[in-house]
């Protein structure tokens, strides 16, 4: 959370220009901390200083810090709208500098351009090495995400919604098949898969979807979850968390589960009746996801799930309600 002036302590005074991280990067950095990584490892990590990690953790979170009164900049307040097209059009600057002609009638060089978004595109770099390499520790957080498909159903093609769960730490997956992408099929979705596993994971990572995200400010981060789905998350005793607008990679196991889904369980596939599909998807998670080397981990899904079974954090989910949740 951003600081104020005044609140600030003596460490905030010395964060500038490149060693200014993220909220997110900075996040980051306390969990690898905090699962027992040293300052110096978590630096490479992030490609800065040692002594940025260190104040950092010394802070115990995010320092905001504000630019120096000066000469005013050429985009000054447009800062969420270019963070906005920047990540939207994955760090592509002429085109956010022909957006920014056509769209507000200011026509800068491509050079400054560059300039503008260079913080933005060392966020970016960062991004795409812990998507990579970032772990979480058993039962602390679950990625949930839906992907379509077109699948032939009683000799009809049908879309089907896939709702896909994963478990951050063992890659353990659920997976359901929705005729739609309603908030109900996201909380049935969840449910669902409290049940499968077990437990509630402490953190649950989803997308910006209308049903889950009323608001979500690309410049600020600040999130307004939608009503329905907090009372939902307050009940099962979970913490959700969006991820920011235009970057699925901070979501990466779950996009690409996504993607496992369709090329293996359900490509080239028919079947005979949308039962039948459920009971297909049932028996590849249990047969095919759940026992595969994990590219990843190197280990067998359910293996690794189990030897931390005892272990992990995740706790006995609440009794299933006797009606949706909600009504």
């Amino acid at each position: 959370m951003d600081l104020s002036e005044g609140q600030r302590g003596p460490q905030a005074e010395v964060l500038r220009g490149d060693e200014m991280r993220t909220p997110d990067e900075v996040a980051a950095m306390l969990r690898l901390k905090a699962l027992g990584w040293g300052i110096k490892r978590i630096a490479r990590e992030f490609g800065c200083s040692h002594m940025t990690v260190r104040r950092y953790v010394a802070e115990g979170g995010y320092v905001s810090y504000r630019r120096p009164v000066g000469r005013p900049r050429a985009l000054a307040g447009l800062e969420g709208w270019l963070a906005e097209r920047f990540r939207r059009h994955g760090g592509n600057a002429d085109v956010v500098r022909q957006e920014l002609l056509a769209e507000k009638g200011i026509a800068l060089s491509l050079r400054t351009i560059e300039r503008e978004v260079a913080p933005l595109r060392r966020d970016l770099a960062a991004e795409a090495r812990a998507t990579v390499r970032f772990e979480t520790p058993p039962g602390h957080q679950l990625q949930i995400d839906f992907g379509e498909r077109r699948i032939l159903i009683g000799g009809v093609p049908t879309k089907v919604f896939l709702f896909v769960a994963t478990l951050g730490f063992s890659r353990r997956m659920h997976v359901r098949a929705f005729r739609n992408e309603r908030q109900e099929s996201w909380l049935e979705g969840l449910e669902s898969t409290f049940r499968h596993f077990g437990g509630v994971t402490a953190e649950i990572l989803l997308d910006n979807d209308r049903g889950l995200v009323s608001r979500h400010d690309v410049a600020t981060r600040e999130v307004a979850f939608n009503a329905k789905f907090l009372a939902f998350a307050r009940h099962w005793g979970f913490r959700p968390r969006a991820c920011a607008p235009y970057r699925a990679r901070t979501k990466g196991k779950d996009e690409r589960g996504v993607g496992y889904v369709k090329r293996n369980a359900v490509a080239g596939r028919s079947f005979e009746s949308f039962a039948a599909l459920e009971a297909h998807l049932d028996a590849w998670v249990r047969e095919v996801a759940d026992v595969r080397l994990h590219g990843t981990t190197g280990e067998v899904p359910a293996e690794r799930f189990a030897r931390k079974r005892r272990r992990r954090s995740a706790r006995s989910p609440a009794s299933p309600p006797s009606r949706p949740f909600g009504n």
